[in-house]
């Protein structure tokens, strides 16, 4: 995650250091705890935070619970690891829902955090979940902030009520009371109020706020918060607190490149839980926000439980289930493929999804370098085959890639990448249906792992050995004509030459070669 890339390389490295020593002195600890603070300030948390943070660290390294583990460098990143999740907030919170509908949203904050942005993803997520949410347009001070709210609504395919053109116009409370009984009469059990906000805290935008609470009695009041806004989020929350006071906290623009933080810090001074995440500008970009997962991002171990949560939102079971069966008859097809590469497209970006494997930042580089238009790319030149050709690419010979190439916008080289990239993936994945390791390129195969079927036995080759050019031919005669050639001389007990072996030539003895062989020996020898 970008905001916090900063911090995350930091603590990578400290805890680098750590992993080459096989026991761990007080020295040791301490230096690492002083790492972990350096970078803690740099990332702009809260120094009430890290002081509290970094004596549980030490206190806790100091233990026996480190002293006596069999690594005690992993150990350590586990206790940073608990201690992160406990100033994130602990447990994932989730929203508490009105028993009698409509359950009411208020958002608040400072001008631009991303509140308007904010109320269309978490209308659409509730969309999602099988809620029928209305958004309600009570920010009429800032310039077409109702016009916006709008066009968000229409986006996130969700009702809007906005009777009230904005721009300075109108009473933002009555709006809000109206929305919630416009909520009732149309039977939408949310109701999500956007609020103003200002470009710092101020008194009448508190009463304002407050006076919104009062009349419409939300059960929930999500306090938005810019990730980037640097150490100003401890004392704004504070005052929102104060003055309004909230439910929880939703963190927004978490894809910037800012040091972010401060973030860490509100949940913890304020005792209010990050509720959710806003990682992006599109309105999927938004995710329930868990402790423990953003706590694994931040150390760089990962965060494969939302990875897999996104899968299984994006792909159809189904669809996998046929596709699986495809791999294994060999029926699987460029169309197969291109299905394949859009539902990967609709989980969102790659670069955020490989972000979230455990050790990333150690592929940081490469993962700036990726280019998101590359399965563009191939959807194109899929897209420019004819349904034949997408059906069998053997018949794409050099005259129909080059119209592929001229179609799709592209190269014959991308196009002649591609099908080798598909009949790799192909057999690769035909491998795995049935139930062998596949080959990667690159990797050394794996000591006992089948590789899907059994290999071939090998057949010893049959023929003479003998280094006897007329010996060898007149063994080979007699195995083509099946029958079992004689034994050499010298096994039969004479010398090595074939001399004295006792037995008359001719005659078919081991003494010397039979009427057959030598008939061999003089077809071969051109007589």
């Amino acid at each position: 995650m970008a905001t916090f890339g900063t911090l995350s390389d930091r603590l990578a490295k400290t805890f680098k250091n750590l992993r080459t020593k096989g026991k761990l002195s007080a020295a040791d600890v301490d230096g690492t705890v002083r790492e972990i603070r350096r970078a803690l300030l740099e990332a702009d948390v809260a120094l009430e935070v890290v002081k509290d943070f970094t004596s549980k660290v030490r206190e806790r390294a100091l233990g026996d619970e480190v002293s006596k583990a069999l690594n005690p460098a992993q150990q350590v990143v586990q206790i940073v690891n608990d201690e992160l999740v406990t100033i994130l907030g602990g447990q994932q919170r989730r929203l508490e829902f009105a028993k009698k509908p409509p359950t009411i949203i208020m958002l608040a904050g400072l001008q631009g955090a991303g509140k308007t942005t904010l109320a269309g993803k978490l209308a659409k997520w509730l969309a999602k979940d099988g809620h029928t949410p209305v958004l309600v347009a009570a920010d009429l001070q800032r310039p077409n902030a109702v016009t916006q709210l709008e066009v968000v609504a229409k986006q996130a395919g969700v009702a809007v009520y906005a009777p009230q053109p904005g721009n300075g116009v109108g009473d933002p409370v009555k709006v809000a009371r109206d929305g919630v009984k416009f909520a009732q009469q149309k039977q939408h059990d949310v109701v999500i109020i956007d609020t103003a906000g200002r470009l710092g805290v101020d008194a009448d935008m508190m009463k304002q706020a407050a006076d919104l609470r009062r009349a419409t009695d939300p059960d929930e009041v999500l306090f938005v918060i810019d990730a980037m806004i640097g150490q100003d989020a401890v004392a704004t929350a504070k005052a929102f607190q104060e003055g309004v006071d909230f439910t929880g906290v939703v963190l927004t623009k978490l894809d910037g490149d800012a040091r972010g933080g401060a973030a860490l810090s509100v949940a913890s001074l304020t005792s209010r839980p990050i509720m959710f995440a806003s990682t992006g500008e599109g309105l999927d970009d938004f995710e329930p926000f868990h402790p423990d997962r953003m706590a694994g991002r931040i150390l760089d171990l990962g965060d494969i439980l939302t990875l897999i949560e996104q899968a299984q939102g994006a792909f159809d079971e189904d669809e996998a289930r046929k596709v699986a069966e495809k791999f294994a008859t060999d029926t699987f097809t460029l169309d197969d493929f291109l299905g394949q590469m859009q539902q990967l497209r609709n989980m969102g970006s790659i670069k955020k999804m490989m972000s979230m494997l455990p050790g990333a930042g150690a592929m940081k580089q490469q993962l700036e370098n990726f280019d998101e238009r590359e399965i563009v790319r191939t959807e194109a030149i899929i897209q420019s085959m004819t349904k034949v050709e997408r059906t069998t690419p053997k018949l794409l010979n050099g005259s129909r890639r080059l119209r592929i190439a001229k179609g799709s916008g592209t190269t014959v080289t991308e196009v002649n990448q591609l099908v080798t990239r598909f009949e790799q993936a192909a057999k690769m994945m035909k491998t795995v249906a049935k139930g062998g390791m596949p080959n990667i390129p690159g990797m050394a195969p794996i000591p006992g792992a089948g590789y899907g079927g059994k290999p071939k036995a090998q057949q010893k080759k049959k023929g003479s050995k003998s280094g006897n050019p007329a010996k060898r031919a007149a063994e080979n005669a007699a195995l083509a004509a099946g029958e079992k050639p004689a034994l050499e001389a010298s096994t039969a007990g004479g010398s090595g030459f074939g001399l004295g072996g006792g037995a008359q030539a001719g005659k078919g003895k081991a003494g010397g070669p039979t009427e057959e062989e030598m008939a061999a020996l003089q077809k071969m020898l051109g007589r």
